[in-house]
């Protein structure tokens, strides 16, 4: 294949194509793009890769290739972009890659590569995503490298890197997702990681940082993920943690952080997973953990002392407070209330009266509650028992429980009805319109037998969805469930699906301008999916129904295979989901280069 002379690109993914890779293909003196991805290729990389001196785009991502990479590949070629992901390449990451100085993308997670990352990556300022997980890299990290300023993505998780974070992390001005757990990075987190205005994920655990938390932590008001467990930090959490209003996880596990448990995280409007547990914390639980709606809650092991509020009384907290001695539910007694003692003053008769009078409106509040939700699911057909609904949030919404609710009612205001269940138009009380999908319930023998399988499902598929930001995939509020039901909340797209308007008479509303803007907005989003989320999501059901299109007739993708869950209740076919993994975060101005194959 070497003599092909005039060949430019050459793109043969997703086929079933096997054996080894033509030596002489790198050879063809004019070749910029080869994508032979998710193939059976096997065999060793051809030792003739550095010799291509047009190659600037390789992607040969989820194949069976071993062997090592030749040590001068990039000197010869103007390298952009490299995927060489999901394959059984060993030895060193060559220090050549970026001598052409273009060098944007550089991926080759879940191989065997060993040895340190070369200094000279330290250097290739044009770096915008670099992956690296799940190989066995070792060594000091460049120290230039934490720096880079055009760099958003910086995934090194699963690897046995050392060293520390120095104070060049500063420089890194666009980094969004900072992804280094499962590593032995030690040393203290840099006060200079608090200049990172756009920061969205930090995921540092299973290392061995140690120190207290710097201060500047809390500037960053732009973090949705927080995820330190299973290090050595110590001190208090620092002041203004209120400032993270994105927030949905705060995991500090299994560290030695001391003092007590700022109430201001109660103000955290979207955080639905907190743990703190295994640390040394002192003093109450806070009351305004209260307003909370946490899927995920967990204070156990520390050091915490005093009543809980009745709210934290339900089954449902059994699990969350073990392990802290002096905490009571209810009044603490006895050898509970000497230790109470040693943390904190005994109450007046004051405040004890203050606090049965609390208890006495607690149980009239609740009693009239009780009697009206007894009322209303009657009226509903559903069991009292079953009207304990747990909320879990992804995005900053307003609403009331009862606002979602009360729109089921009706179904004047089912907007669509597919094999997962419906889908209503909600409006709620401050006039924001949403749309909830209401999944069927699992009923019969089945039940009992695969409601745990449905809900691990589920869960999976609510926690990948909810971790999806990207302008061409329909935005996922929030979830809700109840046993066996669920609903689900997304963004309201008015001018429902492209199926819908193509044959329903009114086509004729799409020019092809417009046209060619829906196919486009559609493949960026497939590309996000394919190639931004580790490992890559597999939507399985694209078609003109699953394109949305809002109120402009921007395409956005939706149904991501909940019906699926939903099969395997009823005994379908293999329900395992396509969705997993963690996906990378595309900040709105500045998404990834995209290529349409196929598209001219």
């Amino acid at each position: 294949m070497g003599g092909l002379k005039k060949l430019r690109f050459l793109d043969a993914a997703m086929n079933r194509l096997s054996g080894e890779i033509p030596a002489d293909l790198f050879l063809a003196p004019r070749l910029e793009s080869l994508h032979l991805y998710e193939n059976e290729l096997s065999g060793p990389v051809p030792s003739t890769l550095d010799k291509a001196p047009a190659l600037n785009d390789l992607r040969l991502f989820s194949n069976r290739l071993v062997g090592e990479l030749p040590p001068e590949f990039g000197r010869n070629c103007p390298l952009k972009f490299l995927d060489l992901s999901d394959n059984g390449i060993s030895g060193r990451i060559p220090a050549t890659l970026c001598s052409a100085g273009k060098l944007e993308q550089l991926l080759i997670l879940n191989n065997e590569l060993s040895g340190s990352i070369p200094q000279e990556l330290g250097q290739c300022r044009t770096l915008t995503r670099v992956r690296l997980p799940n190989n066995r890299l070792s060594g000091a990290m460049p120290p230039d490298m934490w720096g880079l300023p055009r760099l958003y993505l910086l995934e090194l998780a699963g690897n046995a890197l050392s060293g520390t974070m120095g104070p060049t992390i500063a420089l890194a001005k666009n980094l969004s997702q900072l992804l280094i757990s499962d590593n032995h990075f030690a040393g203290v987190l840099p006060a200079h990681i608090g200049s990172l205005t756009r920061l969205v994920e930090l995921s540092a655990a299973n290392n061995q940082f140690s120190g207290p938390l710097p201060a500047t932590l809390a500037d960053v008001s732009t973090l949705a993920r927080l995820d330190l467990r299973n290090n050595s930090f110590s001190g208090e959490l620092p002041h203004g943690v209120r400032r993270w209003q994105k927030l949905t996880q705060l995991d500090l596990a299994h560290n030695r952080l001391t003092g007590n448990i700022p109430p201001e995280l109660g103000e955290l409007p979207v955080l639905n997973s907190l743990d703190l547990s295994n640390n040394e914390f002192t003093g109450g639980v806070p009351v305004q953990l209260e307003s909370l709606k946490l899927s995920m809650f967990n204070l156990s092991n520390n050091r915490l002392a005093g009543n809980l509020s009745p709210l934290f009384s339900g089954d449902i907290y059994d699990d969350s407070f073990l392990g802290n001695l002096a905490l009571c539910r209810g009044a603490c007694s006895g050898a509970r209330r000497a230790a109470t003692r040693r943390h904190s003053l005994v109450g007046s008769v004051e405040s004890v009266l203050t606090f049965a009078v609390a208890i006495l409106i607690l149980g009239v509040a609740w009693f009239w509650y009780k009697c009206r939700s007894q009322s209303q699911h009657k009226k509903r057909g559903e069991e009292p028992g079953d009207s304990k609904w747990i909320v879990t949030s992804f995005h900053k919404v307003e609403f009331e429980e009862e606002d979602l609710l009360s729109c089921l009612d009706d179904e004047d205001n089912v907007v669509g009805t597919g094999a997962a269940g419906k889908v209503y138009r909600a409006v709620l009380g401050n006039e924001d319109v949403v749309a909830v999908k209401k999944l069927r319930a699992v009923g019969g023998a089945a039940a009992a037998r695969k409601h745990k399988g449905m809900t691990d499902t589920f869960e999976a598929e609510v926690a990948t969805l909810g971790r999806i930001r990207h302008k061409n995939i329909v935005k996922l509020w929030c979830c809700l469930r109840s046993g066996d039901r669920g609903l689900l909340v997304y963004e309201y797209m008015p001018n429902g699906s492209l199926g819908d308007l193509l044959h329903g008479g009114k086509g004729g509303l799409l020019d092809w301008p417009m046209r060619r803007r829906i196919m486009v907005d559609a493949a960026e989003g497939l590309s996000y999916l394919h190639h931004d989320c580790a490992p890559p999501i597999v939507h399985r059901d694209v078609k003109s129904n699953n394109i949305l299109l809002d109120a402009e007739f921007g395409a956005k993708i939706a149904d991501f295979g909940v019906a699926r869950v939903i099969d395997d209740n009823r005994g379908g076919p293999n329900a395992v989901s396509a969705i997993a993994g963690s996906c990378g975060y595309i900040a709105p101005g500045e998404p990834p280069t995209v290529l349409y194959p196929g598209l001219y």
